[in-house]
């Protein structure tokens, strides 16, 4: 899979880089929401990993100029947090489009497990 990951956190990209390339992905980063809505824009993922709490330029704004674009459904979006988000704000964002909502510190298992979920849902998509 082709993986974008958007995180101001140069510690959780660089662990989350070297694992998924360990495994076989091809993967991107950005350590801001503006740099990756540009990347966003600009190319096509299988899937996306996005930071929600950003400086400058939120997850959430990101969200936003997805929607605004019409390009919220081109890729899945799946959202990181550490911040207290709650699960009808979660609700609030799969309904504009957003795949999910993981919340941080993700184990690896979890996030295997959600790269799987996404690649079965593209899969489906494929067949239908």
């Amino acid at each position: 899979m082709r993986i974008l990951i958007i995180d101001d956190s140069h510690e959780i990209v660089e662990l989350m880089v070297k694992v998924l390339t360990t495994v076989g992905h091809e993967v991107v980063s950005s350590y801001s929401g503006r740099e990756g809505l540009k990347m966003i824009q600009g190319d096509r993922f299988d899937l996306i990993f996005l930071d929600i709490a950003m400086p400058d330029f939120s997850g959430l704004d990101v969200i936003d100029a997805l929607v605004q674009s019409g390009k919220i459904t081109q890729s899945p979006v799946v959202l990181f947090t550490a911040s207290s988000i709650t699960d009808a704000e979660v609700a609030e964002l799969v309904k504009k489009g957003v795949h999910s909502c993981l919340r941080k510190p993700v184990r690896m298992e979890t996030l295997f497990e959600k790269i799987e979920e996404v690649s079965r849902g593209a899969a489906t998509k494929k067949s239908a």
